[in-house]
């Protein structure tokens, strides 16, 4: 593959593309939505930076929309292993200081000092441990990936690695002999299936997402875009869709997301984002902070 390297993204873009499948995002006849009026199937990656880029974009959509969406999380395996890479961008160091500024661009903290201490051999271990996690209980799974997503962006641990794994399935309820269980087994199985959806999809990079309505019409966001280009696909397939006015206190939007970085503060409340930090530096007492930025997390000790 010459100096490629899927986890050199492109900010520019919001794209963290794989090596395959360069013909570009195509039609698929099993994306149709079901019980809700608009569907998203979302292919994302436990270590994609341009989908830790929006997570304050898709937290802000399921609080205005999300009775009127349903969100399908398939994982598209953005790194199975090194051997493909050569050249100058070949060592895992490169990553490292991309994650950096990769960082700075999104306004999201990422330390990327873990691709220099410990890092990855594969996404695939992660991917199959979601869909391991998403076995037991959908909503755990989700609250699983961000927490795997924080451990390797924030905290500088190898997600790949087992015990990582088992520690944040633990951490957020899940059983983790089911857990193990279905890692070393069904998961496996799952996680090929999404592999060969997103070859029939055409999705070539992350985040991808595909919005359907109910008679298949569809459109399509491709890599990390403002708020505004997803709230405009959901209105383009759904024109009378109606924008929930959620609470946007402080203990609000704790009680729904229990870890907000300034940014997801900001985009979630509509403060400003230099008031987000010192708000949250006032009235948060944990935090885990990088030298890329921090994360806050409400505890009964917080307030």
């Amino acid at each position: 593959m010459g100096n490629y390297n899927p986890l050199l993204c492109d900010p520019e873009t919001g794209i963290c593309e794989i090596p395959t499948n360069k013909e570009g995002v195509r039609s698929g006849s099993d994306t149709a939505s079901t019980s809700k009026p608009v569907k998203v199937i979302y292919y994302t990656d436990p270590i994609c930076s341009s989908c830790w880029g929006i997570e304050p974009q898709l937290r802000k959509l399921k609080l205005e929309y999300g009775h009127s969406l349903e969100i399908e999380y398939r994982m598209g395996g953005l790194l199975p292993d090194w051997s493909y890479n050569s050249g100058g961008i070949s060592k895992a160091t490169d990553v490292a200081h991309h994650w950096d500024e990769v960082s700075i661009y999104y306004d999201m903290p990422i330390d990327g000092d873990v691709w220099l201490e410990d890092p990855l051999h594969s996404s695939y271990p992660a991917s199959i441990a979601f869909k391991a996690a998403l076995l037991q209980d959908e909503e755990k799974a989700i609250l699983f990936l961000r927490k795997i997503r924080e451990m390797v962006f924030l905290e500088k641990k190898n997600i790949a690695r087992w015990e990582h794994l088992a520690l944040a399935a633990a951490n957020v309820g899940l059983n983790t002999g089911q857990f193990r269980a279905d890692y070393q087994g069904k998961a496996k199985d799952l996680f090929a299936e999404d592999l060969k959806l997103g070859k029939e999809l055409g999705v070539r990079g992350f985040p991808t997402m595909f919005f359907t309505d109910t008679t298949g019409r569809k459109e399509i966001v491709y890599g990390a875009k403002p708020y505004a280009a997803f709230e405009n696909a959901l209105v383009k397939l759904y024109p009378g869709i109606t924008k929930s006015a959620y609470d946007k206190s402080i203990d609000a939007v704790f009680s729904r997301y229990s870890t907000l970085t300034a940014k997801e503060f900001s985009e979630l409340t509509g403060t400003s984002r230099k008031e987000s930090e010192k708000i949250l530096n006032d009235l948060i007492s944990e935090k885990i902070t990088t030298k890329n930025g921090s994360i806050w997390k409400m505890t009964n000790s917080s307030r």
